[in-house]
């Protein structure tokens, strides 16, 4: 046998025994100065770096920048199953400090946080400017209204005027309606966005647990910010806030979760729950509203020697309207 058909014959024993000797070659960066170069030693095929760059030699040591994030994060998992969850939001919390943030990586969950709430003021404050922009503009015409000329022209152009710098300002201010222009928060993203997620996420958990519910609403947004995908970080924040009986933002986030995850059924009846939880509330807040409108109005009524039990409102069935008729002898 020739040296070539010998080494022939070694490739296809390294082919039949499933070794894949070209998997072994990093065809996504080249090395500086110097290629991968294959050994087969024993049966087994191993790369050495020539010359590796700085993040090169890291990845040959298998080195990488969420490997603590993720190691403590799996230690948070072991004390979360035990039940241990102070000792689980620790280790949680040691994996987001862990993970790298900054210039050219991305914010942190508090820089996040703190820009949300920045966003959110501005467009307040720019609504409430927008709001007081139109009562002067109705107080301007209220004031000038006398002066123009019945059937003239002069009032006409003055209110097409008055129409086009509202357009103007309008389209200044981009929406023209309650953010003041300004649209709703869009999170800078992160390098290491998904795995933050998971972390923040994962803390929320043990925060349910240990009954810190704000805490958990903010962290389950922190995760929602870095990976708005994440159907288990609006479950749990949804969760956070029917336990602080804001039944109306955990439908909110149990719709949410069930739109990323249409075919989870555990989604679905909790939609459902919510959705019946919401209308009973609504219902109870409605008839509370009433039962102060109709104390408010017979107060009014009693200066007049009257009271709302004088009137009588009775509902079409057809029009769905109501007629009203006064008794006099009602007490």
């Amino acid at each position: 046998m020739t040296p070539a058909d010998n080494k022939k014959a070694q490739q296809q024993q390294f082919d039949s025994e499933g070794f894949d000797l070209g998997a072994t070659v990093d065809a996504e960066e080249g090395l500086d100065g110097g290629e991968g170069i294959v050994y087969e030693i024993g049966g087994l095929a191993t790369t050495t770096c020539v010359a590796p760059s700085p993040k090169k030699a890291r990845e040959c040591d298998g080195d990488h920048p969420t490997d603590e994030s993720e190691r403590l994060k799996e230690l948070g998992n072991v004390e979360f199953r035990s039940g241990n969850h102070l000792d689980a939001y620790d280790m949680y919390t040691e994996a987001i400090e862990s993970c790298p943030t900054g210039e050219g990586l991305g914010p942190s969950g508090t820089e996040l946080l703190r820009l949300r709430d920045e966003h959110e003021e501005a467009r307040r404050e720019r609504a409430a400017e927008a709001q007081r922009r139109e009562m002067e503009k109705r107080r301007s015409r209220r004031k000038d209204a006398p002066t123009s000329s019945p059937g003239g022209g002069g009032g006409r152009d003055d209110d097409h005027d008055d129409h086009d710098d509202h357009d103007r300002e309008e389209r200044m201010d981009g929406d023209g309606g309650g953010g003041g222009g300004l649209g709703a928060f869009v999170p800078p993203r992160h390098v290491h966005g998904p795995k933050l997620a998971v972390y923040y996420a994962n803390r929320a958990a043990s925060l349910l647990h240990l009954g810190r519910y704000g805490e958990c609403i903010d962290d389950c947004s922190v995760a929602i910010m870095y990976n708005p995908t994440y159907a288990k970080a609006y479950q749990r924040r949804g969760t956070a806030y029917e336990r602080t009986e804001r039944t109306d933002k955990a439908l909110e986030d149990a719709r949410a979760a069930y739109r990323l995850e249409p075919n989870n059924a555990s989604s679905r009846k909790n939609v459902d729950r919510l959705s019946k939880i919401e209308e009973e509330r609504l219902e109870k807040l409605k008839e509370e509203t009433m039962g102060k409108l109709k104390d408010l109005g017979n107060s009014l009524l009693s200066n007049f020697g009257l009271s709302l039990d004088n009137f009588n409102a009775v509902q079409d069935p057809n029009t769905g309207g109501y007629s009203i008729s006064f008794n006099q002898n009602s007490k």
